[in-house]
């Protein structure tokens, strides 16, 4: 394996000029101004001091940036992840406490090396058992419950829980706490931070503003609402009436450290980062190669393993925790333009200086305004289209939806979306396990073979053609048994079936067991079993095997020519010769 495969930086590294580290300055400035909030926002989700997401956005970017392939994704803390955070990392330790911040921390650790793992035995393929719609309702159903858990901070009161029942019972207990001056500084920075995300961008065009400046503007528009609550936070003096504050914040960069690993937080924690990595690494590649394609670039998922593993592993060295790429900020360095993945760097150096400058300043923060931050973030993750869009296209991809929409909901995020995978593995396995097949027949005046349920076609009397339209296995190969037998007795004056094999990619040893249960009850009854158009590869198989040899029938090279020797041998003494 060539050295710039695994380390990509000295891929593009050789190209870069002035131009391109002026395009990636640009989008650092901007991804910054937004990462901030963010990052400060999604630790206190995670119930993480704020100072945590600003570590988590640190060293992942440049560790991404040298082994990532994507020249646009933003690495850091996102909604999603912060959420499976909270819900790991709260069964082995209380929030608030040095134990689950250093569980946090192993937690990414732990996850960072799953998905090297995977990276190294080149496993990305995994994540293809993490189907669309699963994903869709598990991120919907994350919405509203990360939505959810956020009143509390704009409400001033305690509400816990990672599922729903145990939130909504959290805040009805505790709903007549309500802190009146919390409401209303939660209240007016929710309604700044949607007007910015609604309407700001036109207002700027009405005033002529150019695109760039009004782009950076409705940006940077989230810290432009921490400046203006930090100003009333000091002039009403809110910490004194109430108010939750984010109090006193580290200043400087974290120590480089090995995280307290022991055998029981391993064994408490080792499914929930295997579940948290698949989930991130779906998340950021999807993001990834939908921003890719933009560009007619090509993302390695094998090597987004690796990137991603390492970012996870630099942000527990540097006393942070799980991260992925998130898509707002990563679809943020698009727009601005990052020409490679040293806008994350850059990034990170901005995030750098802003621990080691602005932290003194965060005390002041109110929480409220953390927490409408949030709010107004996963507003949209939030997507109910996707229950009608199943429901009009598959009554099965439906239940997969609504079943991980509901069980995320009401049993949590691990157990949620580990329902979902179940429940679509169960769906592919019933369907896999009943193969579309269709009798066929010849259309007029061609040599095609359609469905004589769907076309008008010409069939052969005492000819059965049936079309096998899936790979043949274990899980299916009694259907075919049942199927063909049950067509078989149902058609008088049978002489001969053919099975066109057109989409037949695949025949296991339990599928050619039933091919011959199927030759051997066909000559009982007088009947020639033939197959058609069988793939080369399939054919290599059946000749190691002594089922072609028992075959009381041919293999024909297409569809066509088995109907037209089975004919011309009903009317002459010449037979078809096996092939």
């Amino acid at each position: 394996m060539r050295l710039k495969t695994v380390l990509p930086v000295l891929d593009w590294g050789r190209r870069y000029n002035r131009q391109t580290l002026t395009s990636d300055l640009v989008a650092a400035v901007i991804v910054t101004i937004m990462l901030i909030p963010q990052s400060l926002a999604y630790a206190l989700l995670a119930g993480l001091p704020p100072e945590m997401g600003l570590y988590a956005s640190i060293l992942p970017l440049i560790a991404y940036a040298l082994f990532g392939t994507s020249t646009t994704l933003a690495v850091g803390p996102v909604a999603v992840v912060s959420l499976m955070t909270a819900a790991a990392v709260g069964r082995v330790a209380a929030e608030g406490t040095a134990d689950y911040a250093s569980a946090a921390i192993v937690l990414a650790m732990l996850s960072g090396l799953f998905l090297l793992a995977m990276g190294a035995l080149r496993l990305g393929f995994i994540a293809n058992f993490l189907s669309h719609p699963v994903i869709a309702g598990f991120i919907t159903a994350s919405g509203i419950i990360i939505a959810t858990s956020q009143l509390g901070g704009l409400l001033g009161i305690t509400v816990g829980g990672h599922a729903m029942p145990e939130l909504l019972a959290s805040l009805l207990a505790h709903i007549r706490e309500i802190n009146w001056p919390t409401l209303a500084i939660g209240g007016l920075s929710l309604a700044l931070l949607l007007w910015i995300r609604l309407d700001l961008g036109n207002w700027l065009k009405r005033l002529s503003v150019p695109d760039g400046a009004a782009r950076l503007i409705v940006r940077a528009g989230p810290v432009l609402v921490i400046a203006v609550t930090m100003g009333l936070s000091v002039w009403l003096d809110l910490g004194r009436n109430g108010v939750a504050l984010v109090g006193d914040v580290p200043q400087g960069l974290p120590m480089l450290s090995l995280p307290g690993i022991t055998l029981e937080l391993i064994l408490a924690l080792a499914l929930p980062a295997a579940i948290l990595s698949l989930v991130g690494f779906v998340e950021s590649v999807s993001v990834a190669q939908t921003l890719a394609a933009r560009r007619r670039e090509r993302i390695e998922p094998d090597q987004e393993l690796i990137g991603l593993g390492t970012a996870n592993i630099a942000a527990s060295l540097g006393g942070g925790y799980p991260v992925t790429g998130g898509f707002a900020r990563s679809v943020v360095n698009f727009d601005a333009g990052a020409a490679t993945p040293a806008a994350g760097a850059f990034t990170a150096i901005g995030i750098a200086l802003a621990t080691l400058l602005l932290t003194p300043f965060l005390a002041i923060l109110p929480k409220a305004t953390l927490a409408a931050t949030i709010v107004v973030a996963v507003l949209s993750l939030i997507d109910f289209t996707i229950l009608k869009r199943a429901w009009i296209y598959s009554k099965a991809d439906f239940l997969a939806v609504a079943a991980t929409l509901a069980g995320t909901l009401v049993l949590g995020v691990e157990t949620g979306i580990a329902l979902g995978v179940g429940l679509s593995i169960i769906v592919f396995l019933y369907r896999s396990s009943r193969p579309h097949a269709a009798i066929v027949g010849r259309v007029p005046g061609t040599e095609h073979f359609r469905n004589i349920k769907r076309h008008a076609v010409e069939t052969v009397s005492g000819v059965l053609s049936i079309r096998v339209d899936e790979s043949l296995y274990f899980a299916n190969a009694r259907y075919l048994e049942d199927l063909v037998t049950g067509e078989a007795l149902r058609t008088e004056g049978l002489t001969d079936v053919i099975l066109m094999c057109s989409a037949v990619n695949a025949i296991d040893m339990s599928a050619l067991e039933s091919l011959e249960a199927i030759n051997e009850r066909l000559r009982d009854m007088n009947v020639r079993l033939h197959l058609s158009e069988v793939k080369g590869p399939v054919m290599d198989r059946l000749a190691t095997a002594s089922f072609l040899s028992t075959l009381t029938g041919s293999v024909h090279l297409s569809q066509h020519q088995a109907i037209s020797q089975i004919t011309a041998s009903r009317q002459g003494p010449t037979g078809t010769q096996k092939s």
